[in-house]
């Protein structure tokens, strides 16, 4: 599901790949609006599925740490909040769901950034954030 959602340097929030033209991407705000427009290769366009954090070791996928965090969360909305938190508060939030984050790599308006995507996508009823293959592998070994 991660595949189609997008981050759009310069533009708040979260897209959902539409259609692709020749120069540009149509794209669709993962809100209520839902409000399509043009998305030109000029701009940096980067799809959550390719998003990963740093840690002490190795790099986790975006994906696995929305797992982390919904689990914690029990599917609900982040029981904090990203822009009245402190520092302190958010890197504690992330260390509960990701303990081993590289704490000089990753940056508080990344923490910030991270919840408010975790946010935008449980309120608009997106939950599934593995990519597919993994989804079916673990359905077959159950």
């Amino acid at each position: 599901m991660l595949m189609t959602i997008l981050s759009i340097s310069g533009k708040p929030g979260l897209y959902k790949l539409i259609s692709q033209g020749k120069n540009m991407l149509i794209v669709e705000s993962v809100n209520a609006e839902k409000k399509r427009f043009p998305a030109y290769g000029n701009e940096k366009i980067i799809s959550l599925a390719d998003i990963a954090m740093y840690t002490d070791d190795a790099e986790v996928p975006l994906y696995d740490v929305l797992e982390s965090i919904k689990e914690k969360e029990k599917s609900a909305q982040a029981s904090i909040d990203p822009k009245k938190a402190t520092p302190e508060q958010l890197r504690e939030y992330l260390a509960e769901v990701l303990p081993n984050f590289d704490r000089e790599r990753v940056y508080v308006a990344d923490i910030k950034k991270l919840v408010a995507w975790y946010n935008i996508l449980i309120s608009n009823g997106i939950t599934e954030f593995k990519p597919e293959g993994e989804i079916k592998e673990e359905e077959v070994a159950e």
